[in-house]
């Protein structure tokens, strides 16, 4: 991730060689800005090549839930990669992806029976649109071919995921003139704790009925809509979406990449609502931050469907998919996650972020706060200078990396409040005037 070091510093060769030859996630190479390297991670602390300790803010883009080097998810990977670091997984198979996959069955939403093992959370998403536009080619109504998703959204960044994220606002508007074109209703508008208003779902409601001709798949994401603004939303909202689909013949894709495994005080999002969708996203914490790895679950009528078309097969098959190593390490964070009381703790972290939030309503640049499980958030009136609000961070001993408007938190669940209240006093001494 990018930032910048302290310009009366010298920098180091890896430094100097990051700036001539590593192009980093949304940074410019023609005014680049030099990133700080990270030597080691123990616990929620990155240390950098100076010796200065940052306590992660970020879970390194919502992963780490664990915290860094634990000795669970070390122990798996050694044990694992003596055995076989991957092998294909077409025609040959293996217990590391046999048991994940029956794992994810058991804890996920009833009904997702089938999993499909992916390289990435915008690769699972790849493979949930390509998964519902099969399913009605299979059915005869390849007529069905467009996806009805919310404003404000993020799905990721390769090309079938940006055509769904928010095609006016969303970091991904500049492609808009070549990425499919498909539906966008409104952002829901009633809040996680607000009492329900049906007419916001009103648009929605007539968008559905309207197109549900030509819609294979509403996607979204539960409760929580991540990068497209940090916003939680009525679980409500999530349940009236569940019965149009049902009602208008369209499939419901969940995108719970960010918010799957413990993330908002639910195992998985969806359960707010107490609703199952057709085809599921999971990616991010699914190793614990260790390895890229993703998972898209569907039902059995969304497998039979596909297998019995045309083709016989799903028409998909990354060179990865199932790799040994990461599914070990899967399996070993999730084990880890539930062998302990984690919604108690997902509580306490909850708590006591919305108690470190309180503080900031008393500044003037400040919006808004809000926190929902371990996610905090503190939205600005204006946008932050992102590479000088990076600096001051790291000098108050924190990684937070923002965007927009946006200060937020996603901490690991190790955190403990000692953490979180360092962690949100740096935020508070660097926002205040």
């Amino acid at each position: 991730m990018n930032s910048i070091t302290h310009s009366a510093e010298p920098q180091s060769q890896i430094l100097l060689n990051d700036q001539k030859y590593v192009w980093h996630p949304y940074s410019s190479l023609s005014n680049p800005i030099p990133a700080y390297e990270v030597v080691s991670a123990e616990g929620v602390k990155l240390r950098l090549a100076d010796g200065t300790e940052l306590i992660d803010g970020m879970s390194s883009w919502w992963c780490t839930i664990h915290g860094y080097n634990h000795p669970v998810l070390n122990n798996a990977a050694v044990q694992q990669i003596g055995k076989v670091s991957h092998v294909m997984f077409g025609g040959i198979t293996h217990a590391p992806a046999v048991n994940l996959c029956e794992k994810l069955v058991e804890i996920t939403p009833a009904g997702l029976d089938k999993v499909f093992l992916a390289d990435s959370g915008s690769v699972a998403v790849e493979v949930a649109i390509k998964m519902v536009f099969q399913y009605w080619i299979s059915k005869g109504q390849p007529e069905k071919n467009k996806l009805l998703s919310l404003r404000n959204g993020y799905h990721g960044d390769t090309f079938a995921a940006m055509s769904v994220c928010d095609p006016v606002t969303g970091m991904h508007h500049l492609f808009e003139q070549v990425v499919e074109k498909h539906y966008f209703a409104p952002a829901p508008q009633t809040g996680f704790d607000q009492p329900w208003d049906e007419q916001d779902i009103a648009e929605f409601s007539q968008m559905i009925s309207d197109h549900s001709h030509r819609l294979a798949a509403v996607i979204l994401e539960p409760v929580v809509q991540g990068a497209g603004g940090m916003r939680f939303y009525s679980p409500y909202y999530l349940k009236r979406v569940r019965e149009l689909c049902d009602k208008h013949n369209v499939l419901l894709i969940a995108d719970e990449i960010a918010t799957g495994f413990g993330r908002t005080g639910k195992l998985f999002a969806c359960e707010w609502a107490d609703i199952s969708p057709d085809v599921l996203c999971l990616g991010k914490a699914i190793t614990g931050g260790y390895m890229t790895l993703a998972a898209t679950l569907c039902t059995d009528k969304v497998s039979r469907g596909i297998c019995e078309g045309e083709a016989g097969c799903f028409m998909h098959g990354p060179t990865f998919m199932g790799n040994p190593l990461a599914c070990s390490v899967a399996n070993a964070s999730i084990d880890l996650l539930l062998s302990a009381d984690w919604q108690s703790n997902i509580q306490r972290i909850e708590s006591t972020l919305k108690q470190q939030l309180v503080q900031f309503s008393q500044l003037k640049s400040v919006a808004s706060t809000r926190a929902l499980g371990a996610i905090g958030v503190i939205e600005m009136h204006d946008p932050v200078n992102m590479a000088e609000i990076q600096k001051q961070f790291v000098e108050a001993g924190v990684w937070v990396r923002p965007f927009g408007k946006l200060v937020y938190v996603m901490p690991p669940f190790i955190s403990s409040d000692e953490n979180l209240i360092q962690l949100m006093a740096a935020i508070f001494s660097v926002l205040e005037p």
